[in-house]
């Protein structure tokens, strides 16, 4: 684990949240178990392996690589750090393993990201109110809703799996007329609703927790819209299967989207390669023009850019 080591004792000290140590990425022989994030002022260590013998040693070495490196970035602060561990099983189950190692963890508990507020909870469950990857996606909504805030209509936007509605409180700071946010989950909406008033934006959004797949007309009726975000999981049981429901997805982009507007898609599964998407647009929604693929946080390098987060943006074309 000496690159995780290394990454620690040149770690600056972290104000937004963002990701120090990314092993996932396979650049790091050894350690591609082992993830390092900061939820300020918590730090938040990650093993995709099950527990073993030699787990004990491991994490007070890292605790104590840690400890030396805070003394030196916040003199007499506390060091607060939670492991948690996500291997397999355990993901399969929906469960995870999380100890609070050293320190407390704020509550509520508060990050920040370009500017933006969000409420995020590192004690329990796999996901922490806010994904560290989608920083780009999050940047590239709002330069595009503030390129477009004077059209004479206003930007609305549609945010399909919104989770936790970071792109709508993003996209309503950059100058969006509207948000509709659509997720199942009523814990993530309510969360979503929370981050909206932590930045004061009391207009322009509203939350639908439903089902996507039977609240079409619901969608429908809003739109239609200068830009869609489709950000699904790539395996949720009982909510969407990437291999089988994107394609379901992907076809009702055309009668949803504004004349010009534009689709930021997204998928994370290390298993589907971005032809999946290509292909799938291809077949459901041909008229969409490809623009770009966005890169990703540096701090997420891949050595495969194959498995790597895949955020793609797409063009509707303009009225003949």
């Amino acid at each position: 684990m000496q690159a995780l080591l290394d990454a620690i004792a040149q770690m600056p000290l972290p104000t937004d949240a963002q990701r120090i140590f990314h092993g996932r990425g396979g650049l790091h022989p050894g350690c591609e178990h082992w993830v390092l994030d900061a939820y300020p002022p918590v730090l938040v260590l990650t093993s995709f392996l099950p527990a073993d013998a030699d787990t004990d040693a491991q994490l007070a070495t890292i605790g104590a690589a840690l400890a030396q490196r805070w003394e030196i970035l916040a003199p007499g602060q506390p060091l607060n750090w939670v492991f948690q561990c996500r291997n397999e099983a355990l993901r399969t189950q929906g469960r995870t393993e999380t100890r609070l190692m050293a320190g407390s963890v704020p509550e509520p508990h508060v990050v920040t990201e370009q500017g933006a507020r969000y409420r995020v909870h590192v004690l329990r469950g796999q996901n922490h109110g806010l994904f560290l990857d989608m920083a780009e996606g999050r940047r590239w909504v709002r330069e595009y809703a503030a390129a477009r805030c004077d059209d004479r209509y206003g930007l609305k936007v549609l945010n399909l799996f919104a989770y936790t509605c970071a792109f709508s409180v993003v996209a309503l700071q950059a100058g969006a007329k509207s948000v509709v946010n659509v997720d199942m989950g009523h814990g993530a909406i309510a969360t979503g609703q929370q981050n909206h008033q932590l930045n004061g934006l009391t207009a322009g959004a509203s939350f639908l927790a439903h089902d996507i797949f039977s609240s079409w007309g619901k969608i429908t009726r809003s739109g239609p819209y200068g830009l869609v975000i489709v950000d699904p999981p790539s395996y949720q049981k009982g909510s969407f299967v990437a291999t089988k429901d994107y394609a379901r997805l992907l076809r009702r982009l055309p009668d949803l989207l504004a004349p010009g507007g534009h689709a930021l898609v997204c998928l994370n599964a290390p298993e589907l390669g971005v032809d999946f998407l290509h292909e799938h647009m291809q077949a459901q929604a041909p008229e969409l023009a490809l623009v770009e693929r966005l890169a990703n946080p540096p701090a997420f390098a891949d050595v495969d850019a194959q498995r790597a987060l895949k955020v793609l943006v797409y063009r509707a074309p303009e009225l003949p």
